[in-house]
């Protein structure tokens, strides 16, 4: 029998100790590339640079055997994903033959870093017998990607086999020519990361795989709708993880965007479950694992076509105790809109003042404790809106109502906060909702005060932050979110409203019936 030679004793040796090595380097050009960048350049190009646990964690992520496998890292920055990738692929017993890497990055000085990146890669990988190919695409990569993939000839060549990325975050505005680009190629979104992850959608060769750290927000909203629908009609999702803290991946760079890292299939390649795993942060060895069926991700014939990410038992027993609530808004009579006043357009009518002719105007400044305190007369919002007939439109009629935070504050423990509107304390004959505010009305009037008091237990309850969070990645309360909401039936939040009252500040009272109503 032949004994291994010394070249192949080292190849099976090296990666183990090199490893680190790459990756330790490509973080020190990392963090001193983002020293010199320009902070109103990153800004504009949405750049959050990809920190080495999180680039660890994706290329672990990364299922890829193929003897020639082609990947793609577009918005690569420095390389950090690209040469995790390499030392994943490297320190593997069953190696492939050939690497090839496209790498495209639009910022000159992280081009500078990027080709030291490769340079490393390339030696990384000779060590170890692969062939390694790295090319950079100094060029912009949404013009770009929508060249190749509305090429006539694109589904024959030019296919990847893998993705990786972690790309820029900024919204596009609905005139802007990046809008007009994407929608020459079928793409209807209004992020650039999500533009990235639905043009990198169509790079990938059947059965390609894709692992990608984003923000969370893409699960639920209408204004993702579009992607939602686009991705997974072409993409399965395998894996999904998140992480309790906000501020777990990109601390160093101020960002408390709730994010998650998945890995996704192309289609039509078979996906029989999917993995759901959580942890407080990077560093943690022993995340909570779950296995789901496709079907508990997103809910069959759910309009919206939310992703639900339940990540333990706990939350499991929650979703399932809210999907057995049959209530919706509709079996209420209750429906929910967004606030009808818009400061800036109406900032000749507002008055910092309750005035002769004026209606109160609510903030969410002045929700506190469950319930409307109005005016606040030493805050910086104006407390009322002359009543004229430019403002007529957006004024409602006297009544009940209950209004919820369209944007909860970060600190606040409650994703959706929610307080009771009652007439009987603002005695006024007209009201207006600031356009941050969503309201329930009943056909534009108002509720019972036993139904308004219960609603509000029921949205500001632990159980439904709970089950909220399982589809909500942002700060953002859409009234889409309130809708798709179960509810008690309306006896229940009418029983609700009479047993807590006015206490409506008291969490623990509060929790405690809701569970109670819940549960029978």
């Amino acid at each position: 029998m032949d004994c291994p030679s010394v070249a192949k004793v080292a190849s099976i040796e090296t990666p183990s100790r090199t490893a680190s090595t790459l990756l330790d380097k490509v973080e020190e050009l990392r963090t001193s590339v983002a020293r010199r960048l320009n902070p109103s350049r990153r800004v504009d190009l949405g750049q959050f640079l990809t920190p080495a646990p999180v680039a660890r964690f994706m290329a672990s992520l990364c299922k890829a055997h193929r003897q020639s496998i082609r990947l793609l890292d577009a918005g690569a920055g420095v390389g950090s994903l690209t040469a995790a990738v390499v030392a994943e692929i490297c320190a593997r017993e069953h190696r492939p033959a050939k690497l090839q890497v496209c790498a495209y990055e639009i910022d000159n000085t992280l081009i500078e870093g990027l080709r030291q990146t490769l340079a490393l890669c390339r030696n990384h990988c000779n060590n170890v017998g692969i062939q390694f190919e790295g090319h950079i695409e100094p060029v912009d990569f949404i013009q770009a990607a929508v060249g190749s993939v509305c090429a006539p000839l694109f589904e024959e060549s030019g296919r990847f086999d893998m993705a990786i990325l972690n790309p820029p975050y900024r919204k596009i505005n609905s005139d802007s020519d990046i809008r007009r680009v994407l929608g020459s190629a079928g793409i209807e979104t209004s992020n650039l990361y999500t533009a990235f992850l639905s043009l990198v959608v169509r790079m990938l060769a059947g059965g390609g795989e894709l692992v990608a750290i984003t923000p969370r927000s893409f699960c639920n909203g209408p204004y993702f709708r579009p992607f939602r629908q686009d991705f997974l009609s072409r993409m399965a999702f395998e894996r999904l993880h998140v992480f309790d803290s906000r501020d777990a991946l990109f601390g160093d760079d101020d960002v408390l965007q709730e994010n998650i890292i998945f890995r996704a299939i192309r289609r039509p390649a078979p996906v029989d479950g999917v993995t759901l795993s959580t942890s407080s942060r990077m560093s943690d060895t022993s995340p909570t694992l779950r296995r789901v069926n496709p079907e508990e991700l997103v809910h069959p014939g759910d309009p919206e076509i939310f992703i639900h990410i339940v990540p333990d038992e706990l939350n499991d027993r929650i979703a399932k105790c809210m999907a057995a609530l049959q209530g919706t808004l509709t079996d209420l009579g209750l429906s929910v809109s967004t606030g009808r006043v818009v400061d800036f357009r109406a900032r000749h009518y507002l008055r910092s003042y309750p005035q002769d002719n004026c209606a109160p105007l609510i903030h969410p400044c002045h929700m506190k404790d469950g319930v409307i305190s109005w005016p606040r007369l030493n805050g910086k919002k104006p407390n009322a809106i002359a009543i004229v007939s430019e403002t007529l439109d957006a004024l409602i009629p006297r009544g009940v109502y209950v209004v919820t935070k369209r944007f909860s504050a970060k600190e606040e423990p409650r994703r959706i906060v929610a307080a009771l509107y009652d007439p009987s304390v603002i005695a006024e004959p007209l009201v207006g909702f600031e356009n941050h505010l969503n309201y329930y009305h009943c056909e534009g009037s108002g509720l019972s005060i036993e139904l308004a008091r219960g609603l509000v237990a029921y949205l500001n309850s632990t159980f439904v932050d709970t089950y909220f969070r399982q589809f909500n990645g942002h700060t953002q309360v859409n009234a889409t979110d309130l809708r798709t909401l179960h509810y008690p039936r309306v006896d229940q939040l009418q029983q609700l409203g009479r047993k807590l009252g006015s206490f409506l500040a008291n969490h623990k009272l509060l929790d405690h019936f809701v569970e109670e109503m819940i549960s029978a």
